[in-house]
C-alpha cells in the first residue's frame, strides 16, 4: 500500500516537473522559419557525416553481418 502511494506521488511530481507553467510569451512568425532551418541543417548535417563515413559504416555491418554468418 505505502509503495503505490509513493510510486503515486512520484508520478505527478515527475509531471510537475515536466510539464511547465503557462508562460505568456509572444512567438513572432519568424520563429518557425527559424526552428525549421535548424531542422533542415540539422538533416544536411546528419547526411553529410554518413556520406563522408559511409566506408567506414559499410565496412562495420559488413563485419557485424559476417559475424552473424560464421556462427550459424
Amino acid at each position: 500500500m505505502t509503495e503505490k502511494i509513493i510510486q503515486l506521488v512520484m508520478f505527478f511530481a515527475a509531471i510537475d516537473i515536466v510539464a511547465p507553467p503557462n508562460s505568456y510569451a509572444y512567438l513572432d512568425p519568424g520563429t518557425g522559419s527559424f526552428a525549421l532551418q535548424i531542422i533542415i541543417g540539422v538533416l544536411f548535417a546528419v547526411a553529410f557525416a554518413v556520406k563522408t563515413f559511409w566506408f567506414r559504416i559499410k565496412s562495420f555491418l559488413g563485419r557485424l553481418i559476417s559475424r552473424k554468418t560464421e556462427y550459424k
